[in-house]
């Protein structure tokens, strides 16, 4: 928390807050340092309970979390940080499997930077993704299918009258889909579609965020109603969902 205190007299004069948790002393200082001069309010944490206080109580507007923690797994502070939040979480690592971004991806992790990086490219990615969070086209239509109900202006989903807590990713994924039900989209269009041509992940996370869907909105994600595999494609909204 020292940090947030040293800052204080900053706070007016800059922008969002960034909480950068490594337990890499020199990363964490670079990556501060970076986005300090890009305008950026920066708290840093080198372990992962602090991590977690931190994001309860300061409520950052984006996380930058590194995989490798020494108490608690990154993947955990994740999920932890999940179920409070919806802020933007951009995982740090040195793992290259692609078996661990998905579990990050499917956790509610918005976009991976592999170890080592470019400072300005972490700059360019918080920039990025914090432009998706906040900003988009203002949409007033509220899609209804089945037992969904589907807010976009509000940023909502309804199933069977509860409301149902999704990850901005998923939210926008699930919003591009069901305002042109019975169109199939490859993976790749709706990354350009989400992220942006410049966006340099990879197609599959998209099954990631697909799969989280369909368990928090399907009765039988093995079997869906609303969100369609189209084979040798990609996926679409069912043109008479929930029918």
């Amino acid at each position: 928390m020292r940090e947030i205190e040293d800052r204080a007299g900053g706070l007016k004069r800059m922008n969002e807050l960034i909480l950068v948790v490594d337990d890499e002393v020199k990363i964490a200082k670079l990556a501060r340092d970076y986005l300090e001069r890009g305008g950026f309010r920066v708290v840093t944490a080198g372990d992962g309970r602090t991590a977690q206080a931190v994001a309860r109580y300061d409520h950052p507007d984006l996380v930058v979390l590194d995989l490798m923690l020494p108490d608690v797994d990154g993947l955990d502070v994740c999920r932890s940080i999940r179920r409070e939040s919806d802020v933007p979480i951009i995982m740090l690592t040195a793992r290259v499997e692609e078996s661990e971004r998905l579990i990050g991806l499917e956790l509610g992790a918005d976009d991976y930077i592999t170890k080592p990086f470019s400072p300005r490219e972490l700059v360019a990615r918080v920039r990025a993704v914090l432009r998706r969070a906040q900003g988009g086209e203002q949409r007033s239509a509220t899609i209804r299918a089945g037992d969904l109900e589907i807010d976009l202006s509000g940023h909502r989903v309804i199933r069977k009258g509860e409301a149902v807590q999704l990850t901005r990713t998923e939210f926008n994924l699930l919003a591009l889909l069901a305002q042109h039900p019975g169109r199939a989209f490859t993976r790749e269009q709706m990354i350009d579609r989400l992220f942006g041509v410049d966006y340099d992940g990879f197609a599959r996370s998209v099954d990631a965020h697909v799969k989280h869907l369909r368990q928090k909105l399907e009765d039988d994600a093995g079997q869906p109603r609303y969100l369609l595999t189209v084979y040798g494609v990609g996926y679409k909204f069912a043109e008479r969902a929930g029918q």
